[in-house]
Parts: structure tokens; C-alpha cells; sequence
């Protein structure tokens, strides 16, 4: 619930639209793994407001069996377009990487053909 109400924030401060999705079966995740999912969004969402000029975002949570996947894209209506900022010099990414590391998760992030993917994988018990 609190990543739906991340992206509905990050539409309405921004205008620009940003969806939530979430599939797989739904469980009890730990504490870690929930704050873990919530930093990374927030730190991505951050990221797309200063470095791109997206005609959209998606987020999405997908629960495996053994694996929880969390995806941040942004669309660009124009791919081509430099970023606003330029990125480096900042931590997030590497941040987001430490996260994911110390959860026994990957973290992946990088330009796409039409804007910037960021993808959380990390590995859940159904009795966390």
C-alpha cells in the first residue's frame, strides 16, 4: 500500500503519470525486505524527478515463489533528450545497490531504449 501511495505522490507533485502495479500472490514480507522495497522506490522516483523528462512512469511489485521483484521505469516522450541533470556524483543508485546487497538481493539500473529501468530482486520466506 505505501508503494501505491509513493508513485500517486509522485504524480501528483510532479503531473506526470505514474502508475502502480502489483501481481503474483501477496504475503507477509520482513521488516527489512518492506523498508528495503520503500527506499528503493523513493530513491528511484527521486532520480526520475531530477535526471529525466518522462512522459510516464510505472511501478511495479511482482511476488514469486522465492522472489520479489520491484521495477521502476520512466517512459520519455523523447529518448534522445539529454537528462536534465546529468547523473553521477550522487549515491543513490549505489544506495539502492547496498539495499538490495544486504538482503541477499540484485539490483539493476540503466538506460532503456525509451527512458531508465531500475529492478529490485530479493529473496522472500513466506514466514518473514
Amino acid at each position: 500500500d505505501r508503494l501505491a501511495v509513493l508513485t500517486a505522490t509522485f504524480q501528483a507533485d510532479t503531473g506526470v503519470p505514474a502508475r502502480f502495479t502489483s501481481s503474483g500472490r501477496p504475503r507477509e514480507l520482513a521488516s527489512a525486505v518492506r523498508l528495503a522495497l520503500y527506499r528503493v522506490a523513493q530513491e528511484a522516483l527521486t532520480n526520475v524527478r531530477k535526471h529525466a523528462r518522462p512522459s510516464r512512469v510505472e511501478v511495479s511489485l511482482t511476488y514469486l515463489d522465492d522472489e520479489l521483484t520491484l521495477t521502476i521505469e520512466d517512459f520519455s516522450a523523447h529518448p534522445a533528450d539529454p537528462p536534465v541533470t546529468p547523473p553521477g556524483g550522487g549515491y543513490g543508485l549505489t544506495g539502492m545497490r547496498e539495499r538490495a546487497e544486504l538482503l541477499g538481493g540484485i539490483l539493476d539500473a540503466g538506460p532503456t531504449d525509451t527512458g531508465f529501468l531500475v529492478k529490485l530482486r530479493v529473496p522472500t520466506e513466506d514466514d518473514a
